[in-house]
């Protein structure tokens, strides 16, 4: 629900013309404002300075400590007249007001406000303490004055969700320029001052616009009626010269930046030649010099300027490294803290432990997974094809793991030439042709549809083999296959893997038992006794229901939504283990074995783990696209 009840649309080129706040206090009945000195004599009591951030001639900005919650804080003290301009209280009372009300804004990417007070002389502005420098501060001391792609996303993406945030309730900023951009050690983008261009217009400063010349749209400069097309405009300027190392409308006085703005910008484009299309059209439009040129929502803005500009998560860390470096009280670093702050990171629950410290951390899970899987089976295949000494069945083996390692669709390619090598080496011909055909036939489906395509896909298929080969029992690797294909691939992708994974497992187990002898009738047992099929067709439809599970918890974590359905998950999956063991057998339930029903109970809890350490290092995003079937 807004805190105002009307869009914003204002008059600032002249001091009677402030709005009165939209808060329901009116000026009818103003009372006079404290003797000068007496708020400062109360926040004492309670904040005591610690250093002093910034003076000029609006205002100035003090470190305190927070003697009650023991926490910094920062409190900006602003004069309520310069001495070049004298107004009444009436509108003094009206600025503040605004700025008190503005000032209450509830966000990650705004500055929180604390407390607001004042006297006759100053008022005074509590926020939090943001640890970390300002956009200006930090590009002037970064090579070549400028941001990358990257940093310059995450600082938009930061800014275009605080403005929206502010407009949707009303409040206009009119003062964003770089020293109002605070960012702290991790990285994190906070916008401060909104409602200060007010008071500072009722002060007298920012030639009654309240603004800072550069980075004010032509409207605000002229004193004419500004909206959100000003704010836009406004942060074009600061993403123009973070990209572009120049304030192109900066200048001494307003006419001067007027002149540079009916002037224009130079294209980016010219000063960065790789700059997307797109990103530079957001930024000339908004930069218009006639406000009905410009986008009339700074959600369009950021719609147009960051697809395609960069990561801002990598932008983010990025920011939090520089910071790191340039606020170090050690001057130079060494080499240790070179390393220590290029370790800089911050937990993601989207992205995990491991997939927070490096955007490969599901490539290196696939290719770990994928490399000793494909090892495992290939030392067991060559094995049973007498490939030359133990050693160099282990190195040949440790090579080919290495391989599935680096391309896990190559991995599970192997492993289906090696069985069929097997086969045809130890069965006769005539009974090795319809396994030959049937597998290659079911297989090559399978890999030309998903395996090529996804390495996910390919991964599974391989640790279902290797699961099979260490339990001895492809209906004993069924749980832990399915849940690896559920977390990495879509529900229709894990169902499919998940199959025919078991499948290959299973006639893997049954050609490794025979010695490679695999005829055809011994196929069809193999695959179609019911301690096989039920489990496989089992498994495979959990590993689909599992995905899907996923696919909505991630969606719930996107909506700050409860994520109860991952918890029906992880009791689901013992109970499905030992439900379908039980079902394996519908004529023999009584003679289950108690240890057959205790491993699959515990293959079942181990399955409800991997998933939870699967969500705790690579975290709830979903990376399930349907590949290319062409």
């Amino acid at each position: 629900m807004p805190l105002f009840s009307s869009r914003p649309s204002r008059q600032t080129g002249a001091l009677n013309n402030i709005p009165t706040p939209r808060t329901g206090l009116g000026n009818a009945h103003i009372a006079p404002p404290p003797p000068a000195g007496s708020a400062a004599s109360s926040l004492l009591k309670r904040y005591r300075p610690l250093e002093t951030r910034a003076a000029g001639g609006f205002g100035s900005v003090e470190i305190c400590l927070d003697g009650r919650l023991q926490r910094r804080v920062a409190i900006k003290r602003m004069p309520l007249a310069s001495p070049y301009n004298r107004t009444s209280t009436e509108t003094t009372a009206t600025a503040l007001a605004e700025a008190r009300t503005a000032s209450m804004l509830q966000h990650p990417n705004i500055v929180q406000v604390i407390d607001f007070t004042y006297d006759s002389a100053y008022a005074y502005l509590v926020m939090e303490y943001v640890d970390g420098m300002s956009l200006e501060e930090f590009l002037s001391q970064v090579d070549g004055h400028s941001l990358t792609y990257d940093e310059a996303s995450c600082i938009a993406d930061a800014l275009v969700q605080a403005l929206a945030f502010a407009h949707e309730n009303g409040v206009l900023h009119l003062d964003i320029k770089p020293a109002n951009v605070l960012i702290d050690r991790s990285g994190h983008v906070k916008l401060a001052d909104f409602g200060m261009a007010t008071l500072a217009s009722a002060a007298g400063f920012g030639g009654a616009r309240g603004g800072t010349i550069g980075y004010m749209a032509p409207e605000q400069l002229n004193g004419e009626i500004v909206d959100e097309r000003s704010d836009v405009f406004s942060l074009a300027a600061v993403l123009y010269e973070s990209l572009c190392a120049t304030a192109p409308f900066r200048a001494g006085t307003p006419a001067d930046s007027l002149k540079n703005i009916e002037k224009g910008v130079l294209y980016p484009s010219d000063l960065l030649p790789d700059i997307p299309e797109t990103a530079e059209h957001a930024l000339l439009r908004a930069l218009s010099p006639n406000a009905d040129d410009r986008m009339i929502d700074v959600g369009e803005f950021g719609d147009g300027f960051l697809p395609g500009l960069g990561n801002p998560r990598e932008g983010r860390r990025s920011l939090a490294r520089i910071i790191a470096r340039l606020t170090s009280d050690e001057g130079e670093p060494n080499d240790g803290e070179t390393e220590a702050q290029g370790r800089v990171w911050e937990l993601d629950p989207a992205e995990g432990y491991l997939g927070s410290r490096t955007g490969r951390a599901r490539a290196y899970a696939l290719g770990a997974v994928s490399g000793l899987a494909v090892t495992a089976v290939s030392w067991s295949l060559l094995g049973d094809l007498h490939v030359g000494s133990a050693l160099a069945r282990g190195v040949t083996a440790m090579g080919i793991g290495v391989g599935a390692a680096l391309a896990p669709q190559i991995g599970s390619a192997l492993a289906v030439g090696g069985l069929l090598m097997l086969v045809l080496n130890n069965t006769p011909l005539l009974s090795a042709l319809p396994v030959a055909i049937l597998s290659f036939a079911m297989f090559a489906a399978w890999w030309l549809v998903w395996g090529r395509l996804q390495p996910a896909a390919s991964a599974t298929f391989a640790a279902a083999a290797a699961l099979a080969l260490a339990c001895g029992d492809a209906a004993l690797a069924a749980p832990v296959t399915a849940v690896l294909a559920a977390y990495f691939l879509a529900p229709a992708h894990a169902a499919t893997s998940t199959g025919c994974g078991l499948a290959f497992a299973q006639l893997l187990l049954a050609a490794h038992a025979a010695g490679g002898s695999l005829p055809f009738g011994a196929t069809l047992q193999a695959l179609l006794t019911p301690s096989f099929l039920v489990p496989a067709a089992g498994f495979s439809a959990l590993a689909a229901g599992a995905s899907w599970v996923l696919d909505r918890t991630w969606e719930a974590h996107q909506d700050s939504r409860p994520t109860g359905l991952l918890t029906a998950l992880y009791l689901l999956l013992p109970v499905a283990s030992v439900a379908l063991r039980y079902l394996a057998q519908p004529m023999e339930i009584a003679a289950v074995p108690a240890i057959e029903v205790a491993a699959a109970a515990g293959l079942g809890c181990l399955s409800s783990i991997i998933v939870w350490i699967c969500m705790f290092s690579l975290g709830y995003r979903r990376e399930t696209t349907e590949g290319d079937r062409s």
